[in-house]
């Protein structure tokens, strides 16, 4: 039996690279403690910043931001694989990206731009405009670990369910899904829609959540999952208060749910309406 043990950081980031690493670090290690191979932070590890000045004088590139800097000297010191869910960086361009990052202990491995910008009214009056402030990534990626193939997502990734097809047709057996999620929208569709990520590909879903009320006024909505391929939640937070929580893979249980229910293999093209 081939088994991953996972563990997911729920945070609550706040509004500098600074504060946001000294609330990272030992959870870190509390994840270490607890015999974590894979650990993996929620999106927007690094800082959370609603101010367009404050936002500007904060993001910096990967090569000069202390959260992604520490996470690949954790990969190294503690010997485990990083997923750092994202950082909210300057590109070479100048643009910014919503960027998830893969560390082993040997360094970057593989790096995914979130594809899809969470654009929307909420009934609640709330706003948002991600695309008026990042540059949408525009490939999926699957990263090869010493266990099974990762597929990478952010966030409002998880409302479109044909790149996590992609992404499982091409080998992935874990999909990850670091988030922020609104208070609103977590309570009436964070589970429903992760588990359904994990059933429809026979998958594991790690998803590690913000949550709580942050510096900047955001609330986001905690309940960070661990769910199984058959559906089932392997571990839950407790709410929006940031911790850790751990699971067990065991990764040919992905076999089993593929096996006994083969919708990737019995796929076929369709002409659209």
């Amino acid at each position: 039996m081939t088994t991953l043990r996972a563990a997911l950081i729920q945070t609550r980031t706040p509004a500098t690279q600074a504060a946001s690493l000294e609330q990272l670090a030992p959870w870190v290690a509390k994840a270490v403690g607890e015999g974590a191979q894979l650990i993996a932070t929620p999106e927007a590890s690094n800082f959370l910043q609603r101010s367009k000045s404050a936002f500007a004088g904060t993001v910096a590139d990967t090569d000069h931001d202390a959260v992604v800097q520490a996470a690949q000297g954790w990969a190294r010191e503690h010997g485990v694989w990083f997923l750092l869910g994202s950082a909210l960086v300057k590109r070479g361009d100048g643009l910014f990206a919503n960027r998830s990052m893969l560390f082993s202990p040997d360094g970057l491995i593989a790096q995914y731009d979130k594809i899809h910008m969470f654009d929307v009214d909420l009934p609640t009056g709330e706003r948002h405009r991600e695309s008026a402030v990042y540059a949408p990534g525009e490939a999926a990626v699957v990263v090869d670990t010493p266990w099974t193939k990762i597929g990478m997502t952010v966030c409002y990734d998880v409302r479109f369910p044909h790149l996590y097809r992609a992404l499982a047709k091409a080998g992935a057996a874990i999909l990850t899904v670091p988030a922020a999620f609104t208070r609103p929208t977590g309570e009436a569709h964070w589970s429903v829609l992760l588990r359904s990520r994990a059933i429809e590909n026979g998958a594991f879903v790690l998803a590690p959540a913000q949550g709580g009320f942050h510096e900047d006024g955001r609330g986001t909505y905690g309940h960070s999952m661990i769910i199984g391929p058959w559906g089932e939640v392997l571990a839950e937070a407790d709410g929006d208060e940031p911790g850790v929580i751990v699971a067990d893979l065991d990764l040919e249980a992905v076999a089993k749910a593929r096996g006994a229910i083969p919708s990737l293999a019995n796929e076929r093209p369709f002409i659209a309406p």
